[in-house]
């Protein structure tokens, strides 16, 4: 039987950058960084945000290759791996210029895949690239492309929820989760196949309630409604995700779901609540200018740049202060928390590389990091620490990112079922009538 022919990938920047160790994620399949990418890498050196450390280990792992075979006939990876090859000699295909007349790096690229793909006619040339736009230009001249798919959740529809309603459920079982130890396990109650920490509403015509399963345990333990700082679950979502913030064995959280839900709003409460089991409560969000603006364009020096992206923070703190009278000690509380940096409200960037120990860190709008990003955000986790991500997967900011493939989507997908970890979607608006309308129907 013939050996199959290994696959030629051409990478462009963008991929290099969302991933840097992505070149190790082609299994025995060849590998071509056009000289085009590792100009653009080098303009994305200097920084501090995660492309631009992507950028310095991608230039440290081509380092560990050096060598003249690297632009001379490909390196190999490794055993079981392909080679890689800088093409540095390449020019531009007329039909490229003919077609997209504008002289510009991507153009450059593309010049390179549809060279390869017009002189390697017997091997499958594939450009790999995270731009929707560019790889339609690509198909436009008959190359083949992909986005690099390597970090995507398969099926967004069946992201894991972190509860299930059971319908017509067994009432004696219910009225044993309202006696002050009452439990049961899965097995009793038919449901063998619960995750970690996977919340239930339990129901039938007469009665309902709301549990959980206890990995510890291994029991199905009833929910009870509570409050934290003020802030009062107003559905069964909510309920739950209280719950899993407040629970200390519940190390990793994240919570999904459309604006007005309430993520970001109970999980300050959450914090507030506890936050003298915690050194500190740091509160960071990323950084995506809007409409693909640069930070510069803004007037003002750096906090001021910053306080526009920063302010939905700070309105829900307000929303949590104004639970109670001016003077309340826990509305002055808020304010020393703040003035002492007890409680901390700052973009993601200034947490990035820091060592979290006994710390309660939210990070809102995770939707719009990578998968990378993430995870190197949970490894920064010392002894002591929770570490909550919500967002909304539907609403990305980011070019490069989809409900698929982002940080969020992605971290729900691997963390399922890990015992110190829980998740819950949350689905009903709570803002106001008006928003939920708004978030339905437009």
């Amino acid at each position: 039987m013939p050996k199959t022919q290994k696959k030629l990938f051409v990478l462009d920047t963008n991929v290099i950058l969302h991933d840097y160790n992505c070149i190790n994620s082609f299994e025995n399949n060849d590998i071509v960084i056009p000289i085009t990418v590792l100009e653009e890498i080098d303009g994305f050196k200097h920084g501090k945000d995660q492309i631009h450390f992507n950028a310095r280990e991608f230039i440290r792992i081509l380092d560990g290759l050096s060598g003249d075979k690297l632009v001379n006939g490909g390196v190999s990876l490794g055993k079981g791996k392909g080679k890689i090859q800088i093409l540095t000699n390449h020019q531009q295909e007329p039909e490229v210029e003919q077609i997209f007349w504008e002289k510009k790096p991507d153009h450059r690229i593309l010049s390179v895949a549809l060279h390869l793909t017009k002189a390697l006619k017997e091997r499958t040339v594939i450009f790999v690239s995270k731009d929707v736009n560019l790889r339609m230009k690509a198909k436009s001249l008959g190359i083949t492309a992909q986005d690099y798919s390597t970090d995507r959740v398969l099926d967004i529809k069946n992201l894991y929820s972190g509860k299930r309603v059971v319908q017509d459920f067994n009432p004696g079982l219910i009225d044993r989760l309202y006696e002050p130890t009452g439990t049961f396990t899965p097995e009793e109650a038919g449901l063998a196949d619960l995750l970690p920490n996977e919340y239930l509403i339990l129901k039938n015509e007469q009665k309902s309630v709301l549990a959980f399963f206890n990995p510890e345990t291994h029991h199905i333990h009833r929910v009870e409604k509570g409050r934290a700082y003020g802030i009062q679950p107003r559905n069964a979502e909510q309920t739950f995700a209280l719950h899993a913030l407040l629970n200390p064995r519940v190390q990793l959280v994240t919570l999904s779901g459309k604006a007005g839900t309430g993520k970001t709003l109970v999980a300050l409460a959450a914090a507030l609540e506890v936050r003298r089991e915690f050194q500190q409560v740091f509160l960071a969000r990323p950084i995506v200018p809007l409409s693909n603006r640069d930070l510069g364009y803004l007037p003002g020096d750096l906090e001021a740049k910053l306080d526009p992206y920063m302010q939905p923070l700070y309105d829900n703190l307000n929303v949590i202060k104004h639970q109670f009278d001016e003077n309340d000690r826990s509305f002055k509380r808020i304010a020393d928390l703040l003035e002492n940096e007890k409680l901390s409200i700052s973009p993601l960037a200034y947490i990035r590389g820091r060592h979290l120990e006994r710390i309660f860190f939210i990070v809102d709008e995770a939707q719009n990091l990578t998968p990378h990003e993430v995870k190197t955000i949970i490894t920064r986790a010392g002894a002591g620490t929770k570490v909550v991500f919500t967002g909304d997967p539907y609403q990305i900011d980011t070019p490069y990112l989809d409900a698929l493939s982002n940080g969020l989507t992605f971290l729900i997908d691997r963390m399922k079922g890990q015992s110190l970890y829980a998740h819950i979607t949350l689905l009903k608006g709570e803002r106001s009538y008006l928003a939920e309308l708004a978030s339905d129907l437009l």
